[in-house]
């Protein structure tokens, strides 16, 4: 492959629209934040689904989001994301979709207890379970 194409398109390593973490952080975290404040969610739980713990490095995303997040960060954002796309289709008016996250779920995923409790675990594959079971609900892939 010539540099010139490895440059117009991208590496295998990279694809042709890779973007970097830098690039995707800020407006990740942006995102992150604004879905936060839908949910009505506490310091303490923006930070478990963040995957942190570290309070002063919470406040300083918060503060100057212009930073590079770890890969585990923008992987738990992206599924929050996805959360929160999922509900806006799959229940139309949008407090509902806001609020289902803290309903108590009698899907046998759920227990009885919230998606938003399954998502505190603090454990990133319990993001993409939720993730996963709205696709599902709303006849995407599971």
């Amino acid at each position: 492959m010539s540099s010139t194409a490895r440059t117009t398109h991208g590496t295998a390593r990279t694809g042709p629209r890779s973007l970097d973490r830098k690039t995707l952080s800020a407006p990740a975290l942006r995102t992150f934040f604004r879905i936060a404040e839908l949910w009505k969610l506490s310091v303490d739980e923006q930070i478990t689904l963040l995957g942190m713990t570290s309070h002063s490095t919470f406040f300083k995303w918060k503060r100057a989001p212009d930073v590079t997040l770890p890969k585990d960060a923008l992987e738990r954002i992206s599924y929050i994301l996805g959360i929160y796309k999922a509900l806006q289709i799959l229940l139309q008016d949008e407090q509902a979709a806001d609020a289902w996250i803290r309903k108590p779920n009698a899907a046998p995923l759920f227990g009885g207890q919230s998606a938003l409790h399954r998502m505190l675990s603090g454990h990133v594959s319990d993001l993409y379970v939720v993730r996963q079971y709205l696709d599902a609900q709303r006849g995407g892939w599971a």
